[in-house]
Parts: C-alpha cells; sequence; structure tokens
C-alpha cells in the first residue's frame, strides 16, 4: 500500500502598503555590513525591488489582525523603502511586494530571520566577473557598471581583466585550485598559450607565488622603463603595432612591452635619424650603439671645443623659465605636497633649464675633418652624442709634405719651411756640393752625427732630472696626465715613460653603470675641467700644483694602469701571456686591494642572475646559497629547475653580502702583505740614498 506523500503548501505574497509595515523586533540581523541603506536606496530606485519582504501579521491582544505587518526578515529593504519616502521618490501607501507567513506557525520569526541570512548561497567572484563581461559585451560601458554596483570603474576594468585569462585556468579558479592573488598574476599576459605552460610548470610546485608567476610570464619582454623604450616611446611602440603588457593590480612601471624585435627595429632607425645628423656636420666618422662599453673612449684624442653661446630667444627663454619655476616654489614653498599639476610643471622647466644650459660645443672644422663621434642612449633613455674623438689613425701630421717629383726635391709645409728653401741632392746619404764648393744656405747635418750627439744629450739629462726629484715628479705627471686625458696626439715627449690604461674587451652589461664607473668618470670630469690643454700651459700649471694635490692627481693618474684581470692563457706556454703572468697579476692585485681596503660589497656588487647565477651550474648556486643562509634554505630551492633556483637564489642572497671566490681576497695574500709591510718598515735605505751621504763624498765616489 502506497503512502501518500505530503503536499508542501508555500506561504501567500501580495502587495501591501508601505505605510502598514513595521520592522519587527525579531530581525536578528544587527551589524551593519555590505551595501550601505543608501545605496541599497539607489539600487532599488534604479531598477525597483528584486525581493520581496518576508512579514507577519500583527495580532492584537484577542489575537485578531490589527492590519498592520511587521517585517522579521527584510529588514535592510524596508529601511531603504523608508529612506526613499523621506526623500518624497516614493509614496506612503506604495505597494511593496511581500511573503505573508502565517502567524500560528510553528516556526519563529527568529528562526526566518536567521535562515534567509544564513542560507543564502553568496556568489562566486568568477560569477561576477563573467557577469561584468556579458553586459560589456551587451553595450554597457565600464563607468556604467561602476556606477550601478557602486564601485569604482578601476575596480571593474580589473575585473573584466580577469576574464581575459585562459577558460582552462578559470576552471582551476573556480573549483579553488587557485588563488585570486594567482589569477591576478596571470592577467599580465594575454596569451592564454603562455599562461597554460606558466602554470603546468608551477603546478607542483611548492611555490606558487603570483610574483614568480608574473616574472615567468613576463622574462621575454622589455620593462616599460627599460632605455630603449623610454628612447622610442610607447605611443611610437603602439603606433608600430606593439603590445603593451600591464598589470593592473599592482604598480608595475609602465608595464612591460611584448614585441621586443619591433623596439629593436625603431630604436635602430631612431638612432639612424640621429647619427645622419650629426654626421652632417662633417665629421669623419660616427659609432652607433645602444650602449657603449665601459672605457670605449680610451686611446682617444678628445678635442678640446668651445661652448656655444646662447642666441638672445635662448636667453629669453632661461630668464622667463627661471621667472616661472621661482614664482611656483614661492607660491608652494608652505605646502608639505605639492598638488600634481605644479609638481609635473617644475619638472618641465627644470628639464628644459637643463637642454638649454648644456651647451653643445663647436669645433674647428680642420680638426671635425679628422674626428669622430659616439651615439648612443644614456642611463635615462634619452639621445647621447659625445663629439671630438680623434682616432690614432686619423691624427694630422706634425708637418705635411709635398713630393715634387719632376724637380726631385722635398717641400715642407708653409708653417716650418725655411725662408729660402733650396734643392739638397744627396748620394749614398751624404750631401753633394755645388760646383764651387759652397753654398749660401747650411746643409743638415748628417744622420749618424745627430745620433750621437742627442745620445750624449740624452745620457746628461737623465742624470740631471735624477738628481733632481721636484722636477722628475713633474715630468712623470706631465706625461701620465697627457696619457690619461689623451692630450698629447704624439709620443714624442722627451720622456719614456707611458700609462697603459685596461681595456675591457670583454665586460659584464652592467659594468658601465656601476658605482666605480660612476665614481671614475666624475673623477676625470673634475680633473679635465681643471687641467690645461695646452702643453706648456700643462707644465706650467703642474709646476705650481700644491703637494697634495700632485698626489691626488698622481694616484688618479695610476689607477687607470691598475690591472686585476684573470684572462685566457696559452695552455703550451707559448703565448704572449702566460698563466704565471696572469697568477702573479692577480697575486699583487689582491695585495693592493688589501693596502686600499678593497670590499666589493660595498663597492656595490651583488650575485644576480644574469652576473654569475644563471650562469653558473645548479651546484655552485646551491652552494652559495648554503654558505650564505644554511641547509634550511637550500631545501628550499633544491628541488627547482636551474632557471628558478638561479632568481629564488638570487633573492636569497640580496642583502646576505656573498661574493664568489673571484671577488674575495685569499688570506695568504693578506699575511704576505703584512709581512712584506713589516719588512719594509724594518729595511734601512741603501748607503748611497741615505741622508748622511753628502755630495761631496758622492762627488769624490764618482771621481
Amino acid at each position: 500500500m502506497t503512502t501518500a506523500v505530503h503536499k508542501i503548501t508555500l506561504s501567500s505574497s501580495r502587495d501591501i502598503p508601505f505605510n502598514k509595515l513595521v520592522l519587527s523586533q525579531a530581525n536578528v540581523r544587527r551589524v551593519k555590513a555590505g551595501v550601505s541603506i543608501e545605496e541599497l536606496a539607489e539600487d532599488i530606485a534604479r531598477r525597483t525591488l528584486l525581493q520581496g519582504l518576508n512579514v507577519r501579521p500583527v495580532l492584537d491582544a484577542d489575537g485578531a489582525e490589527t492590519g498592520m505587518f511587521e517585517i522579521p526578515a527584510g529588514g535592510r529593504r524596508y529601511r531603504a523603502l523608508e529612506l526613499l519616502v523621506k526623500q518624497k521618490r516614493l509614496a506612503k501607501t506604495a505597494p511593496v511586494p511581500c511573503v505573508v507567513r502565517d502567524p500560528m506557525s510553528d516556526i519563529l520569526a527568529e528562526d526566518d530571520s536567521l535562515a534567509e541570512n544564513v542560507q543564502r548561497a553568496p556568489l562566486h567572484s568568477l560569477d561576477q566577473f563573467r557577469a561584468f563581461q556579458t553586459m560589456r559585451a551587451k553595450g554597457k560601458s565600464e563607468e556604467d557598471i561602476a556606477a550601478a554596483f557602486f564601485i569604482g570603474v578601476n575596480v571593474v576594468k580589473q575585473r573584466l581583466r580577469l576574464t581575459s585569462v585562459s577558460e582552462k585556468l578559470l576552471d582551476i579558479y573556480a573549483e579553488d585550485g587557485m588563488s585570486l592573488e594567482q589569477l591576478m598574476a596571470f592577467t599580465v599576459s594575454s596569451d592564454h598559450a603562455r599562461q597554460e605552460q606558466v602554470w603546468a610548470a608551477l603546478e607542483k610546485s611548492w611555490s606558487k607565488e603570483p610574483y614568480q608567476i608574473r616574472r615567468m610570464l613576463t622574462e621575454k619582454a622589455v620593462r616599460a622603463a627599460d632605455r630603449r623604450a623610454v628612447f622610442v616611446g610607447l605611443d611610437a611602440y603602439e603606433a608600430g603595432g606593439g603590445i603593451v603588457m600591464r598589470d593592473l593590480f599592482q604598480h608595475d612601471d609602465g608595464g612591460w612591452l611584448e614585441n621586443v624585435a619591433l623596439l629593436d627595429s625603431l630604436v635602430v632607425e631612431k638612432l639612424k635619424a640621429a647619427a645622419e645628423t650629426v654626421a652632417a656636420e662633417g665629421w669623419k666618422w660616427v659609432e652607433v650603439a645602444i650602449s657603449f662599453p665601459f672605457g670605449h673612449t680610451n686611446g682617444l684624442r678628445e678635442l678640446v671645443g668651445a661652448p656655444t653661446e646662447l642666441t638672445g630667444d635662448e636667453q629669453a627663454t632661461i630668464d622667463s623659465l627661471a621667472a616661472e619655476h621661482e614664482s611656483l616654489e614661492i607660491e608652494y614653498e608652505r605646502v608639505d605636497e605639492l598638488p600634481e599639476d605644479v609638481d609635473r610643471r617644475l619638472g618641465e622647466i627644470e628639464t628644459a633649464l637643463a637642454e638649454l644650459q648644456n651647451r653643445p660645443r663647436s669645433f674647428d672644422p680642420t680638426e671635425v675633418a679628422h674626428a669622430g663621434a659616439f651615439v648612443s642612449i644614456d642611463a635615462e633613455g634619452l639621445l647621447s652624442i659625445d663629439r671630438g674623438y680623434v682616432r690614432h689613425e686619423d691624427e694630422a701630421p706634425a708637418h705635411e709634405e709635398n713630393t715634387n717629383e719632376d724637380a726631385g726635391t722635398v717641400e715642407l709645409s708653409p708653417a716650418i719651411a725655411p725662408a729660402v728653401q733650396q734643392t739638397v741632392t744627396t748620394i749614398g746619404g751624404r750631401p753633394v756640393d755645388s760646383e764651387d764648393g759652397e753654398t749660401d744656405a747650411l746643409a743638415p747635418l748628417p744622420e749618424r752625427l745627430m745620433i750621437e750627439l742627442t745620445a750624449h744629450r740624452t745620457l746628461a739629462l737623465q742624470n740631471a732630472v735624477a738628481n733632481n726629484p721636484n722636477v722628475a715628479i713633474t715630468a712623470l705627471l706631465h706625461k701620465l696626465v697627457a696619457d690619461t686625458f689623451h692630450y698629447a696626439a704624439t709620443s714624442a715627449s722627451g720622456l719614456e715613460i707611458s700609462l697603459r690604461q685596461i681595456a675591457f674587451p670583454i665586460q659584464p652589461t652592467d659594468l658601465k653603470n656601476s658605482a666605480s664607473s660612476h665614481a671614475i668618470a666624475e673623477r676625470q670630469d673634475a680633473w679635465k675641467s681643471s687641467i690645461p690643454r695646452d702643453d706648456q700651459a700643462l707644465w706650467d700649471w703642474l709646476v705650481d700644483l700644491d703637494d697634495a694635490h700632485r698626489l691626488a692627481l698622481l694616484a688618479h693618474c695610476v689607477s687607470h694602469g691598475v690591472n686585476a684581470l684573470h684572462e685566457k692563457t696559452d695552455r703550451y706556454g707559448g703565448g704572449a701571456v702566460t698563466a704565471h703572468s696572469v697568477q702573479q697579476r692577480l697575486k699583487n692585485a689582491d695585495r693592493l686591494a688589501r693596502a686600499v681596503g678593497l670590499n666589493m660589497v660595498d663597492a656595490g656588487w651583488k650575485p644576480t642572475v644574469d652576473n654569475y647565477l644563471g650562469r653558473v651550474p645548479k651546484r655552485r648556486i646551491l652552494d652559495a646559497v648554503r654558505e650564505a643562509k644554511g641547509e634550511r634554505a637550500v631545501q628550499l630551492i633544491e628541488h627547482l629547475k636551474k632557471s628558478e633556483m638561479a632568481v629564488e637564489a638570487e633573492r636569497l642572497l640580496a642583502d646576505s653580502g656573498w661574493l664568489p671566490e673571484p671577488l674575495r681576497l685569499d688570506e695568504g695574500v693578506q699575511d704576505e702583505f703584512s709581512a712584506g709591510e713589516a719588512a719594509d718598515e724594518s729595511e734601512e735605505l741603501p748607503e748611497f740614498l741615505s741622508d748622511d751621504e753628502t755630495d761631496e763624498s758622492v762627488d769624490s765616489d764618482c771621481g
């Protein structure tokens, strides 16, 4: 026999005038949360009421209905309606859809109120993102959506961006297999295949941090802050069809440029156009590169040039900008934080003033014909043009010789030609006299005699300089400065001492922008601004220089010859550079480093993927982390692939002070250095250099 199933009877619903409704004390919601009453009222005004109120009849003492209804569930909606009535936007008697509960029900009013709030399933955030996407597809603007839900336009853009992630990854997120922060990280790239590839690589890893996802998605892109991107400009890049990857969920410094090949081609085109303009100035050569290596002008003579004068219009512009800058500073001097537009304007004025005051140099056209220029991009992404460098092979000869084949003579340039030029015929290296054996002009001395005479003079001059240390230091500095600053176009200086500046044929990309290179360049420029260019003026200047400045200049010049480079050697010992010579060089460099207290950490070196970690085996990476951070840190990364391990190791070692072996100092060298210093202190001067030795005794010894 079949048992009859009890049929459920739903509560009836009807429209009740608003003025017949009152709040019930049985409503369990006491704490304000979620959308405000004001926002809910605006939403009801826009779309009307979406959900009716849950009410119960109010009974009198005899149990009869009074015509009033209390609201145990739906109190916030009632308050929103009440606000609209107070604003006279809703009539007091406006019918309100309500579900009327039986007052005799065994279910308490508090039960209904609690059930309405507890049993409601919250909307999954992905459903909200997709709903925004649907509304956008049906013609609603981002501003319309933001206004409808009382949120910022940027929030709408962020949530719409989340729907651009691969559907496969969205499904994983829907099933709680991925956090919202991880999903947000994937929005950096619009390439679904790459997104899925990155997730597959990280899915089984213990660490799936959002920053790792962002890094892997952008590892082949170029930062918008990169000098190339700044030089070209994002507008030009996008006009050429380039894609800019943006992160809407955190500060991204302008994003990443995805089309690196396009960026590089735009850079080359712009640099080429700049080089053509420079070439039109008449230079013999122009070299172009995104960035030149450190020391690229070593061995080149720099032309002096003269700053160009300001035109009347340029001076008027400078005066106007300076006055505006001063006016703005006075106006806002008491303000803690400048308004954005004022701050931007001050920056524009400072940039314009710097460009106007950084005057280009003018050069002698005859020198320009032998010299060249370098065109590149500086660290800030601005065009850098460095003019006025002469290569050794382009140096003009000391005098020009014009051979007159018909007359069989050699004519000197007018600047050094004698007043009367006569044909001189030589046979076997000796001049042939005229028929009467006499000539009006003196013939040059025989070459062999000149050599013998100057040999005497050289030896005498060496002895004289040896007995005058002050002159010797001046002569040494004169030669060193000429070599260091490339002021001398010839090696005929009368002093056979030279400084060989160290070149870096193989160098890291960050060498040019290191703290050391900047310090050297600043010191070089500081001396260069003071040192005379003329050879005689340089000598006189050095004579008048006080001892402190002499020593400082000497140290600067000598430093350009310090060599601590490792060098590839010939394993068979037949090359110019042997293993022994390199070892000795490095040993001496260590000793010098200890003498000056060199610490590569203080010098700004840190291990990175580019300069070390990405170029050594995994074992060396792990050894570095173990040495700096301990075994536990090693266990955190030892399961990773090498590329990921290198990135994590860079983060772990960032502020550890760890250095690879070539940048450390051998303790044995320190011991040897200390012993050597002690020995130096205990050694006595040679007898012939001691103060006890008099000039008379030296003369007698020599006699």
